[in-house]
């Protein structure tokens, strides 16, 4: 027999094994000894009130019922053997798009060939580290390209609304049955961990080539094989000519060099809206008093934020808002070129960075960009413009442009900056320089209300670091929406973040499994 339980604890309840488990029991009605197992579906922090609870959703059976464990995370992924398959397929970029992608062909009897420009996750951190210390960037190898994408090492967020796109618990079990911790299926808003998730990127990449399937990597492609309107194959720059029946395109939303060869091509491409922007760190002490109204957070996870604004600048509204929020947190160098500065966050798995940022950003629209003179790659050339400038400005290295909140807002230059989580280090710079009128004014206009909702959110206890640039993809590269395939080149199946169909690990890997069902329709 199972009862279903809705709890609310107090966090030392919720967080002491023992303590939950008897609190539990007894809203069931039960003594310990009389419950043979209890399973913990959702679990989410409501911090609305006085006093913040975790809300639980409990499963408890008792002796005559018990409910196997394993069935309760599963049912476990199954990968045939693919080497001698008939069918195969390329598959350009090895980030969630790409290797879940390549998972379902597997399952669907297609053999994958993964290319992915950067290298595999081990020997990417050599280059991570040159990047943040020796302000040295591979164009190549860094925290956008390599296997496992952007994600890998900026995070591993899994928090996504895109649930009509697929099954995100099919996504979370795959995750699991691959290394990543079971508390990804109960927690309201799931995180790996960027110290975790490299591990699980791995054991995804073992699955692929234990079943038959190929990983490539430092194989970056450089042409497509096209025939009248047909894409065989890709080249790659070792001038290798690899062709299939279908090339998924999940190469992510940097992947610039891409864009700039389907352009170059003449294969259909549009121009879409995105965002840029900050990002804004605050000591995640304060983020905690005021997000938890008590003066130290004790067992509560470091606290978060959502914020969203309206605002006007030269008549035209745009929403400034927070994007990838990294409580505990670090901020990162994010550049795919030398010559440019970009930043990203990351928070590893225990959330315990003594700092909290986000990004903030604002909406750019096609009536924001010069598609006049540059086409359909205008947004593309708005970032690089702003990347390009604060790299200029703050010295021509991977030191990042900097202001403190409340200066920025008084567009006046800071003397001093704050400690910051940032490796390379900052240089006081006036962001409107690096921003341009417009925008700096837009996200005034949202600091200053964003200020109104968090208690010296928007003062010189925080400061702004510059640019966040890459919250997407400036191109889109259309598809229909029944075959998922390019609406004019055939076997061409655009994918991912990249593409503009998705917006996070979640959201990628369920369009990666999503065009692999498709192309094996055809």
């Amino acid at each position: 027999m199972k009862q279903e339980l809705d709890l609310a604890l107090p966090p030392e309840v919720a967080y002491d094994e023992l303590a939950r488990y008897a609190a539990i029991l007894a809203a069931a009605g039960l003594r310990p000894g009389e419950a043979d197992f209890v399973h913990i579906r959702k679990r989410s922090l409501d911090a609305r009130g006085r006093r913040p609870l975790i809300r639980l959703r409990a499963d408890v059976y008792d002796r005559a019922h018990p409910a196997p464990a394993r069935e309760l995370l599963g049912p476990w992924f199954e990968y045939p053997d693919v080497r001698r398959a008939r069918r195969r397929v390329l598959i350009v970029g090895a980030g969630p798009a790409g290797l879940f992608a390549a998972l379902r062909c597997i399952e669907l009897g297609i053999k994958p060939i993964v290319l992915e420009r950067g290298k595999d996750v081990r020997t990417r951190r050599r280059d991570l580290a040159a990047l943040n210390k020796e302000h040295l960037v591979n164009p190549d190898s860094n925290y956008c390209f390599g296997e496992g994408g952007a994600g890998t090492y900026s995070d591993g967020k899994l928090y996504t609304r895109a649930t009509k796109r697929g099954d995100v618990g099919r996504i979370l079990r795959r995750l699991v049955q691959h290394g990543a911790t079971p508390d990804i299926l109960v927690d309201a808003h799931p995180h790996i961990g960027t110290n975790k998730l490299p591990a699980v990127v791995q054991s995804l990449r073992d699955a692929i080539i234990e079943a038959g399937g190929e990983v490539r990597f430092e194989t970056r492609v450089e042409d497509l094989i096209l025939d009248n309107n047909h894409l065989r194959g890709v080249v790659t720059h070792t001038s290798e000519a690899l062709e299939a029946e279908a090339t998924v395109l999940a190469t992510g939303h940097s992947a610039r060099d891409i864009y700039e060869l389907l352009h170059r091509r003449g294969v259909l491409i549009e121009a879409k809206p995105f965002a840029l922007g900050v990002r804004v760190e605050h000591p995640q002490a304060l983020i905690d008093r005021a997000q938890y109204g008590q003066p130290e957070r004790g067992l509560l996870p470091a606290a978060s934020y959502a914020l969203v604004e309206q605002t006007k600048v030269r008549d035209a509204q745009r929403g400034v808002f927070s994007f990838c929020m990294c409580p505990g947190g670090f901020i990162v160098p994010a550049a795919t070129a030398p010559g440019e500065v970009v930043v990203n966050g990351m928070s590893p798995s225990r959330r315990d960075s003594r700092f909290a940022n986000s990004g903030i950003v604002a909406a750019v629209e096609l009536a924001d960009i010069d598609v006049a003179q540059h086409g359909v790659l205008a947004g593309l050339r708005l970032q690089q413009e702003i990347e390009q400038r604060a790299c200029q400005l703050a010295g021509n290295t991977q030191l990042a442009p900097a202001q403190r909140l409340g200066d920025f807002l008084q567009k006046k230059l800071s003397p001093t900056l704050l400690e910051t989580s940032y490796q390379p280090g900052l240089v006081s710079v006036e962001m409107d320089a690096v921003l341009g009128p417009a925008l700096s004014e837009r996200l005034r206009q949202g600091f200053r209300a964003f200020g109104r909702k968090i208690p010296d959110f928007a003062t010189n206890a925080a400061q702004i670091v510059g640019v966040e640039s890459r919250t997407s993809s400036p191109v889109r590269i259309p598809r229909d929406n029944d075959t998922l395939r390019h609406p004019v080149v055939a076997g061409l199946y655009p994918c991912g973040e990249g593409a503009g169909y998705a917006g996070g690990i979640v959201s990628a890997a369920m369009d990666g499994e999503r065009v692999a069902e498709a192309l094996s329709q055809i």
